[in-house]
Parts: C-alpha cells; structure tokens; sequence
C-alpha cells in the first residue's frame, strides 16, 4: 500500500467524502485528490493535519504502507522519523536481548559439557574403602592390623604359649572381623572412622576406580542442547535480520 491508497482508505472508513477531508484538513479539494492518487507528497505541516483530520497518530497512518515508500517519501517529516526511530531503537533493544540470551545459552552449555566431561560436579573416580572391624571403647585404633603382633610379642615373652597364641588369633578372626565396604565418589583421606554401635569403624583406602556416572551424561546432554539452542539463537537472528 501507498500513502495516497493509505490516506483514501482512512477517509473512506471514517465515511468522509474528499471535500469534507479536504476541508478538515485545511487545502483545496484537488490537492487531496493529488495526495490520494500519489501525485503530491504531504508536508510535515499537512501530515500533521491529515492526522488530527482523521483522528489517529503516526503508527495507526503507517500501518500497511510499504516500509520503502515510507522511507522515500515520509523519513524527511519530524514525526514519521521519531517514529521509525522508536522502532529501530526497541528491535535494536530485542536483538541485544536475543543474542545475550543466546551467548548466556552457549556460555552455559558449554560449560556444563566441560563439567561433566571432568567430572567437576559429579567426580568420576570412585574411592573403595574397607573396615576389618568394630573397635571397642579403650582399645587402639590400629587393633586390627596389630593384634597378631601383639600375641607374637606375648609368645616370645613366654606369657602364652604357642597353642594359646593361635586360640587368641582364631577367636579374634571368628569373633571380631566383620569387614564392611564402603564405595564413595568423594575422597575422605586414607583413613577415616565413623561412631558406630558398640565402638567405631575405621575404614582404610584400598583402591579407586573410574566409574562414569549417568548424572554426568545429564549434564552432557543438557550443555550440549543449550550450546545447540544458542548456537541456532545467532543464526535466527542473523537469518531475520536479513529478511
């Protein structure tokens, strides 16, 4: 649509005929008539009038006009260039908003799929920790590892014998060891003991392992869905602005 197609179509839906139009606006029946079939472009001053004539502001007038021929024959008029302005300004303000969202996105995205390929959130490496026993109140901490030890010293020292000193270390085997596992993705040093019932456990580190976890392929998935999503944000916005 033209201006002179636009001005036309407002003053028919406001059931105006061109002399009333004409006569509202201020100019002479035939220069409206010019300005409807395209042969005069409006002022800024007649602009103006046209639109206090017909009752609506500079975006309800350009509505449905072909932006290049507003461009060409509006841009020189104050309130058509404020306008457009305006506009460019507010789809300057969305493509900021759009392509920050987009590189927020891809920075995220990318970063949760650093983080899950080291396992910086959800360590891969599982750490083996075992228990031989439960230590009684008073007793050493090391009891388990140095109570052959210690009935070999009382053997040498001729308080038991040799039969006694293996009656000791069966009853201690049958009586005493019950060795508990522990598998944790977080390492608590070579050695830590818990509070348990009857005394405490100490669990010493026997081996770790590498274990992938199904947390860290979550977080794979999502990094790369979001470095994907803002990846197509750039292009969408590069392939709109072209249109």
């Amino acid at each position: 649509m033209n201006v002179g197609e636009k001005i036309k179509q407002l003053r028919t839906d406001k059931n105006l005929t061109q002399p009333q139009l004409a006569e509202a606006i201020g100019i002479e029946q035939s220069y409206l008539s010019k300005l409807e079939n395209d042969k005069s472009v409006p002022s800024a001053d007649i602009f103006q009038a046209i639109l206090k004539a017909l009752a609506v502001d500079v975006g309800n007038f350009l509505e449905g006009i072909d932006e290049k021929i507003i461009h060409r024959q509006l841009r020189q008029i104050p309130e058509v260039a404020n306008y457009l302005n305006a506009g460019v300004a507010y789809k300057i303000h969305n493509i900021k908003k759009w392509l920050y969202g987009s590189a927020v996105a891809c920075v995220i995205g990318l970063t949760l799929i650093v983080a899950s390929y080291k396992g910086l959130l959800f360590s891969d490496k599982q750490y083996n920790y075992v228990s031989e026993g439960v230590i009684l109140e008073g007793e050493p901490t090391n009891i388990y590892r140095t109570h052959n030890t210690i009935a070999f010293s009382r053997l040498q020292a001729n308080e038991i014998t040799t039969a006694e000193m293996l009656k000791l270390e069966n009853e201690f085997a049958i009586k005493r060891i019950r060795e508990e596992r522990m598998l944790l993705t977080d390492y608590r040093g070579d050695d830590f003991m818990l509070p348990v019932e009857g005394g405490s456990r100490i669990y010493h580190l026997t081996d770790t392992a590498q274990n992938e976890r199904v947390e860290n392929r979550f977080l794979m998935l999502l990094g790369v869905l979001l470095a994907f999503s803002g990846l197509l944000g750039f292009f969408v916005e590069f392939r709109l602005r072209r249109i």
